[in-house]
């Protein structure tokens, strides 16, 4: 069975906005949507940034550097995981 998808308003830099997701998907679109207007915040306060437009920019790429940096760790520990897996098989 195919995954509903349904239409959800929610507002982006105080404008509401339509966005399409999965049924039952909502709270996660609107924890990113705030998530994405608290970080747009932040860089219009800490910085020189006043245009949404260039705060908006700033606060994707800080955002997937962080992204970027998670997956890093990730595939760090997934292979100090698979080396440990195979210390522990080749003491068996």
């Amino acid at each position: 069975m195919a995954n509903k998808t349904i239409q959800v308003t929610a507002d982006v830099l105080g404008k509401p906005q339509q966005f399409t997701c999965t049924q039952g998907q909502e709270q996660e679109l609107y924890d990113a949507v705030s998530l994405l207007n608290r970080r747009v915040e932040e860089m219009k306060n800490r910085s020189t940034v006043r245009n949404e437009h260039n705060a908006l920019l700033m606060a994707a790429l800080h955002l997937c550097h962080e992204v970027n940096a998670l997956n890093k760790d990730a595939d760090n520990t997934s292979s100090a995981l698979k080396t440990l897996c195979e210390k522990l098989s080749s003491t068996k």
